[in-house]
């Protein structure tokens, strides 16, 4: 007889908040990815243009955890215009024993969502300035907004600027940001007045040509809309002033920023390094307060695994969701 526990978006909600102990999660995380022979296939990448479709699978097995996760991302970026969210999707956690299902859980891509946001805090944490205390984040979507609220978690954050193609959502999210983090968030309607005299740069966009075409000394930026080979939203010759760091090396040089920034020929490919050797301390970050730093996350199946193996710990100590027998 085999156990599986169903938990629902809801559930996972309450129980797995955006916090500092998600973050430490995908630090911990990114850590391993540097420190374990962790197994990580490339993503399998189903796309749909006819419907502005992409479907992203991601997996991986981290040595010493119980089980690992396989989760099944859709993006379908014309679902705002029907009413219905963006992305969604599920992750599968399955004991790494035996191959049985633990857990399904039916987050409708929040956890998603939340490992994301993690890991922009993690990026922060590591390559922003400690007194960073203004950011600018370019996109109004939901990223947008956990992004925003995980780097408050860990950096002194006391103002924010939001640009974004409608400006209307953009002043949406300022509101609602403001009344929730409690320093002002301003809605701009220009990308480089937001960024102007920012301290740390967050873009969150599924842009296929750059949004972002300039950097001041001391900035930090956190990319993470380019997640396939058809995205771009950082200029390539940013690239090349930046001291750059991969979430994955062997993704971002065929889905990330680097990606571009090698096909223009503006950045020779090269042993760049990876945000879990910074975390790990086998390699620097940030060494100059004047250094301009870009951290390209494309997101890593090991997230999932881990921000999944989080959840299962939290639905048991707590007694949530489902529990079927078969």
């Amino acid at each position: 007889m085999t156990r599986m526990a169903i938990l629902t978006e809801a559930e996972l909600r309450r129980i797995l908040p955006l916090d500092l102990a998600a973050v430490d999660c995908i630090e911990n995380a990114f850590a391993a990815l540097a420190t374990k022979p962790v197994a990580m296939p490339p993503i399998l990448r189903l796309d749909i243009p006819e419907h502005n479709g992409e479907v992203d699978v991601k997996t991986a097995y981290v040595p010493g955890l119980d089980g690992f996760a396989i989760k099944i991302s859709p993006g379908f970026f014309d679902n705002p215009k029907l009413g219905l969210p963006s992305t969604g999707g599920l992750m599968v956690l399955l004991s790494a024993t035996t191959g049985q299902v633990q857990a399904l859980l039916l987050d409708n891509g929040y956890l998603t969502d939340l490992r994301t946001a993690a890991a922009g805090a993690v990026a922060a944490k590591h390559l922003a300035r400690p007194d960073a205390a203004v950011a600018a984040v370019l996109g109004a979507g939901m990223q947008a907004r956990m992004q925003l609220a995980a780097l408050a978690l860990v950096r002194p954050l006391t103002g924010a600027r939001v640009w974004a193609r409608d400006g209307a959502k953009a002043g949406a999210m300022a509101a609602e940001m403001t009344a929730r983090l409690g320093f002002p968030v301003q809605a701009v309607a220009d990308a480089e007045a937001a960024v102007a005299g920012a301290d740390v740069v967050v873009t969150t966009t599924p842009a296929t040509a750059p949004i972002l075409h300039r950097a001041e000394p001391g900035q930090h930026i956190t990319a993470m809309g380019a997640d396939a080979g058809h995205k771009n939203e950082v200029a390539p010759a940013l690239l090349a002033r930046a001291v750059y760091v991969a979430d994955r090396l062997s993704q971002t040089r065929h889905l990330g920023e680097l990606h571009h920034a090698i096909a223009a020929g503006v950045v020779a490919d090269g042993d760049f390094p990876e945000l879990g050797q910074i975390v790990a301390g086998q390699r620097p970050g940030r060494t100059e307060a004047g250094q301009i730093t870009l951290a390209d996350l494309t997101g890593t199946g090991i997230q999932d695994t881990a921000i999944a193996t989080l959840a299962f710990a939290r639905a048991r100590a707590e007694a949530e969701g489902t529990v079927i027998e078969s």
